[in-house]
């Protein structure tokens, strides 16, 4: 659920280095050997422990290293199940497009078409914001996550340890978004906001009659056979098997860490409070990358991208990511941070080349590196001199 303006960002948290899990054939560009070592690094800087798959043309490779318990030391596992934050915008924007598909909506019907008077007020207006505008972060509404109260009561150390099982209805999200003008005319520039998905979600509601989460489960999870995938809704329970989730709760990077595992996730509704693992989260943006989940016609909208100002190689389609790797290969999916979790999904343009991990931790840790290890292999070494 954290902005992002870069499709993989910085992460993570603290102890210990052991690898495992069974690893397949190496890929083309060297084995998966720099993915496990910019890993390893990550659990250097301070990230607690580390869970990755990938899947290529020689098959399925799985890893781990740190701990996902700090207390007892026990490892991480490469069947963990975690809160993938934003990534579940993927999901809500898939779910958009299929209805786009069946003729139950336009992606350029305004905001009040389905869901009248709720973006008004501040200089917003839903009558000139487009459903397509909320997919690609271009409506200009606010990013309710980025108001000092909502971080204060959510975010920070002592609102959120007395508020971590609290509900938060859409409504509510939306009306903090409201408290503020805009960012900017729609359509005339860009900006990463969380309120933009939880009103994506509420026209799904609107749209199907039927909540964006059950929408999510008969049109994807159920499909594609995503077993570790849910949307807990107000449950504050990982549920199956999960490591620790740690966090400093503060703006900084030191001073004690909290175990955050347990929260309501309300407060990131259908912006990200989806739960998956590894496997699963590959599974999907393959499946969606090679058309199984949309027509040629919805696929191509969503890789319709934008760009993002300051970051030239990262463009943004409806809920998709498109990021240029420094070895020239071009990855697409989606990154996603939540208290006490930072994890990324991406997936090559054919489908063939996946991988997706997951940091038990959210204020440290190069999830980049470990993308540009799997996909690109390990960096030139610089020229000696003489």
């Amino acid at each position: 659920m954290r902005v992002r303006t870069a499709l993989v960002g910085a992460t993570a948290v603290a102890v210990a280095v052991t690898l495992a899990g069974p690893a397949a054939a190496a890929p083309a560009r060297g084995g998966h050997t720099p993915a496990r070592q910019a890993m390893e690094a990550a659990v250097h800087d301070g990230v607690p422990g580390v869970t990755a798959t990938a899947e290529d043309r020689h098959g399925t490779w799985s890893a781990t290293t740190g701990v996902g318990d700090l207390r007892t030391g026990a490892p991480r596992s490469t069947a963990d199940r975690y809160r993938v934050g934003s990534i579940t915008k993927t999901f809500i924007s898939t779910v958009l497009l299929q209805l786009e598909a069946e003729g139950r909506l336009s992606l350029d019907d305004t905001v009040d078409t389905w869901l009248p008077g709720l973006v008004r007020g501040n200089g917003n207006d839903g009558t000139r914001i487009t459903v397509r505008q909320l997919l690609n972060h271009t409506s200009g509404i606010f990013n309710y996550t980025a108001d000092e109260d909502f971080i204060g009561t959510h975010f920070l150390k002592e609102g959120f340890l007395r508020h971590r099982y609290d509900t938060v209805t859409p409504r509510q999200i939306v009306a903090v978004a409201m408290s503020h003008r805009p960012d900017f005319a729609p359509g005339t520039s860009w900006n990463y906001s969380n309120t933009n998905y939880v009103v994506a979600g509420m026209v799904i509601e609107k749209v199907t009659g039927h909540s964006y989460a059950s929408q999510i489960r008969e049109r994807i999870i159920k499909p594609l056979h995503l077993h570790a995938t849910s949307l807990p809704g107000t449950g504050v329970k990982v549920p199956g098997p999960h490591s620790r989730a740690y966090s400093k709760l503060a703006e900084t990077t030191t001073g004690p860490t909290y175990d955050v595992t347990a929260l309501n996730p309300s407060m990131a509704s259908s912006a990200g409070e989806m739960i998956s693992d590894s496997a699963d989260l590959n599974r999907f943006y393959t499946a969606l990358l090679r058309g199984r989940l949309l027509p040629r016609e919805q696929l191509g909208e969503m890789r319709s991208t934008v760009g993002i100002d300051g970051v030239p190689d990262v463009r943004y389609g409806l809920g998709l990511l498109e990021q240029k790797l420094s070895c020239g290969i071009r990855v697409w999916g989606h990154d996603g941070g939540i208290h006490g979790s930072s994890s990324v999904a991406v997936t090559t343009a054919d489908g063939r080349h996946s991988l997706a991990f997951n940091f038990n931790g959210d204020w440290t840790g190069n999830a980049e590196a470990v993308v540009e290890a799997e996909f690109c292999g390990p960096r030139p070494a610089a020229p000696s001199r003489s």
